[in-house]
């Protein structure tokens, strides 16, 4: 059993899990070129025999090549070219080095996919002309070059450029060879008829109406004579354009809201470099509601809505019909700005069943408006259910209500619009006789309360009328009578004789029994005795 366990509990999982971790480097090490090492994020050839002719690749069968960050190559003689094709499959690749190699060509489209790439150094190898092709769409940290036989030419002038407005303040010592082989530095390179390309966008006003169509014309300038291409990002209205050596146009038609914002770029490219001018589509169009939904409760109520318009809309909120003017207790927020959309909500501080009922939004500018209505529910009636009583008031509190606002400064009560149906005093008026009334039916209740307990006082402990008298002494406190009155201060105490008590109204003779206490006669006082009775000695 003790084998059993030892076999098939965390010992064997942790020995199954290294011998996949050995399958692991196994198949890789296989999927290796020759004079290469691999492992699950790196290749690196640095054995100069036999060494590699082509750019490494790893087999099918190996460790996803996605997962190679980085390919170090070194002392490859042999190692000339790299294809289109050759690092394509290395889509996670972010350092490529390849030093002291035979690289003479890199293909224009060989790192297309490769848009990780960070840092690439190709120090002392064969490169006579590269071309910024290859690098354009890429944000490079580090491109290092030292080492190369350049051609003193165009070609590379974007080296240099590139050079002279790098914001790091190591710089490469580059040289190229001229006509005659000797070593020219490439910051001092003087290249007739070459350099960066100009680009100017004659644009009318870019302010739009949804709808509507627009055409901007583009020229560019520069020796080499540059390329013109027009970059418009997401743009998602319908767009041509038509280019004629150095002039360009782009016919944009029937112009969506969703491009207000958006930027559209008319760029020249040359060898050298290239250069690009760019302006900002504004679209004009009538707001939207997009959103508006029941009212949720956080710290405050909050009525959400989204709203989308340019010129931003004006908000108005109405209650049951009637115009909500803006104060501390009901308020637009806006939460969220994105461009020509707003999300915010009406918020109301500790509503009441005062508040219960429809809200309409009317979102407006100038060229045209938008409403929707939702009805709320904060809380039910007093003394009533829940969601029982459809018919909600036609006046709310004063405090309660909203102006139209501009959406951005909803504090600024300029704009009030005063209702029509909601006054001030009425609502003074009525919320103080809320207030009397409760008043004076606190009060009310006091004194009933107060007569009650006057009343319990007035009575005794067993609940008999008149004042207390004691019919003995002191010491005989322990007698069921001792708290009974003996009818000496009635108008009719007379009547009965002295040993009869009250009891009501009634008078009632007593005598009190001597056995009812458990003591003997000697114990008693000669004067307790009933009159009548004989005295012993």
């Amino acid at each position: 059993m003790s084998s059993w366990t030892r076999w098939h509990g965390p010992a064997m999982a942790r020995f199954w899990g290294f011998c996949w971790l050995i399958i692991g480097f196994w198949r890789a090490a296989l999927a290796c070129p020759t004079s290469c090492k691999c492992s699950a994020s790196r290749i690196w050839c640095s054995d100069p025999s036999p060494g590699i002719v082509t750019f490494p690749r790893l087999e099918p069968t190996s460790a996803d090549p996605e997962n190679i960050t980085e390919i170090y190559i070194a002392n490859q003689k042999r190692l000339e070219i790299i294809s289109e094709d050759d690092v394509e499959a290395y889509v996670g690749l972010k350092n490529l080095t390849i030093v002291d190699s035979g690289l003479k060509f890199v293909a224009p489209k060989a790192f297309l996919k490769n848009s990780n790439l960070q840092h690439i150094n190709f120090t002392r190898n064969k490169l006579a002309i590269l071309s910024r092709k290859h690098f354009r769409h890429l944000d490079l940290s580090e491109l290092v070059l030292v080492g190369n036989p350049f051609t003193c030419s165009c070609d590379i002038m974007w080296i240099k450029t590139l050079q002279e407005i790098k914001t790091s303040p190591e710089t490469q010592d580059l040289y190229c060879l001229d006509e005659n082989s000797r070593n020219i530095s490439l910051a001092n390179l003087q290249i007739p008829n070459c350099g960066l390309p100009s680009a100017n966008l004659a644009a009318p006003n870019l302010t739009v109406e949804e709808g509507k169509s627009i055409t901007l014309s583009c020229s560019v300038a520069g020796d080499p004579v540059p390329n013109l291409y027009w970059d418009v990002g997401n743009l998602v209205s319908k767009h041509m354009n038509e280019t004629s050596y150095t002039q360009g146009s782009l016919r944009i038609t029937n112009i969506s809201s969703d491009d207000s914002g958006k930027q559209i770029s008319c760029v020249a490219e040359n060898l050298v470099g290239e250069d690009q001018d760019s302006v900002n589509l504004t679209v004009h169009f009538a707001p939207t509601i997009t959103f508006l939904e029941s009212p949720t409760s956080d710290h405050h109520w909050c009525i959400p809505f989204t709203v989308k318009g340019n010129p931003k809309p004006a908000l108005q909120w109405f209650y049951n019909g009637a115009i909500l003017n803006e104060s501390k207790y009901i308020c637009t927020k806006i939460h969220v700005t994105n461009h020509t959309e707003y999300h915010g909500c009406l918020q109301l501080d500790n509503p009441t069943h005062m508040n219960n009922g429809d809200y309409k939004l009317v979102a407006k500018n100038e060229y045209g408006k938008d409403e929707k209505q939702i009805s709320a529910h904060f809380m039910g009636w007093p003394g009533i259910d829940d969601g029982a009583n459809p018919n909600y008031p036609d006046v709310i509190y004063e405090d309660y209500g909203t102006a139209a606002n501009d959406i951005g400064d909803t504090t600024n009560r300029s704009n009030e619009i005063p209702s029509t149906d909601v006054a001030d005093k009425p609502g003074r008026e009525h919320l103080s006789v809320y207030a009397v009334v409760v008043i004076a039916s606190v009060v009310g209740f006091c004194l009933l309360v107060m007569l009650f307990l006057l009343k319990l006082a007035r009575h005794s402990k067993f609940g008999m009328k008149g004042p207390a008298s004691v019919i003995s002494n002191d010491d005989d406190s322990a007698s069921p009578l001792h708290h009974i009155s003996n009818g000496s201060n009635t108008p009719s105490s007379s009547e009965g004789g002295p040993d009869a008590v009250i009891i009501g109204m009634t008078k009632i003779p007593v005598i009190e029994n001597p056995q009812y206490f458990g003591i003997t006669n000697s114990q008693l006082k000669p004067d307790t005795w009933p009159r009548g009775s004989p005295k012993t000695a």
